[in-house]
């Protein structure tokens, strides 16, 4: 039976290192579903898993990476990886790409060359209250979805009218509970406080490892918009190590919150007790799963399962 396990968490929640322990006890590979950690070069930055892990690594920095790119791209990992006889394990942080990587919806098409750009400087000439009419006369459901001031999505929404479609979805259908395959959805859950401190003792970490000369070098080359929203980066190329280590913190901290948000409209995920060792996650969920479907029998225990 073709089955997917799905593993999502707030940052520093544990999620590589439970997925880990899981594909240690029965035949599975990682598939990453980390918008950041899809870009080469910042291995520190965005907490690349040291282990095998498809799709990590995969664009230069000056790519400009799309939701939809990297839906083609999941599709065609976790195909080979059942036609290979194993479980894919989806492992993400970013609730966008994890739906994206299970389920079978049609996802907007990435600009063409230049076409943001051009949008960009239409909304910059003639003002976000004249580039909000041009919307409304496109696409007035999209229009009547999103403020004048918000030039992101306001420039997002002219580009998707060039391509026939709407920035407006049709009843939030990201999240129905649609999956290509029959998947298992499990999200690691940590105390407040116990999270924090990982959070911080992350971030310690990363600057012990040289996270300030990664950034370094990788601004010397030309990087792309999406790259430049890695957290934290911006922050580490302009202040000092103290002051840019504080600032990665509260972002992360805020950026956590914001995952346990997403963690809540994944339509059936089962939430796990993250507060001990990956070891006793994996088991807890490899149990659950066991009990509804049909996976093989454990290789073993490892060390500190």
């Amino acid at each position: 039976m073709d089955f997917v396990l799905a593993l999502f968490g707030p940052t520093a929640s544990g999620k590589t290192a439970v997925a880990e322990q899981l594909a240690s006890r029965f035949p599975a590979e990682l598939i990453s579903a980390d918008s950041m950690q899809a870009y080469r070069g910042l291995p520190i930055l965005t907490n690349q898993p040291a282990g095998p892990t498809r799709l990590v690594a995969i664009w230069e920095l000056d790519h400009e990476g799309s939701v939809a790119e990297y839906q083609r791209l999941a599709h065609a990992a976790v195909d080979e990886v059942l036609g290979a006889g194993k479980t894919p394990i989806v492992v993400g942080g970013t609730g966008l790409y994890l739906r994206a990587a299970l389920s079978a919806l049609e996802l907007p098409p990435a600009p063409a060359p230049g076409q943001r750009d051009h949008w960009q400087r239409v909304y910059d000439t003639v003002g976000g209250a004249r580039a909000h009419e041009l919307l409304a006369e496109r696409d007035p459901a999209a229009a009547a979805s999103v403020h004048a001031n918000d030039r992101r999505r306001v420039v997002r929404a002219l580009e998707l009218t060039d391509a026939g479609r709407s920035l407006k979805a049709p009843a939030d259908r990201l999240w129905s509970a649609d999956t290509r395959y029959p998947t298992a959805t499990f999200g690691l859950d940590v105390p407040r406080a116990e999270l924090l401190r990982r959070i911080e003792t992350r971030t310690q970490a990363m600057f012990d490892a040289g996270v300030a000369g990664e950034v370094a070098r990788a601004l010397v080359a030309p990087i792309s918009a999406n790259a430049r929203k890695a957290l934290g980066l911006e922050d580490i190329a302009t202040l000092g190590d103290q002051e840019a280590a504080e600032a990665l913190n509260l972002r992360t901290r805020r950026y956590a919150a914001y995952q346990r948000k997403w963690m809540r409209r994944i339509p059936g995920l089962v939430s796990v007790a993250a507060d001990r060792p990956p070891g006793e996650v994996a088991d807890e969920i490899l149990e659950m799963v066991r009990a509804r479907q049909h996976l093989p029998a454990r290789r073993g225990r490892t060390a500190n399962a």
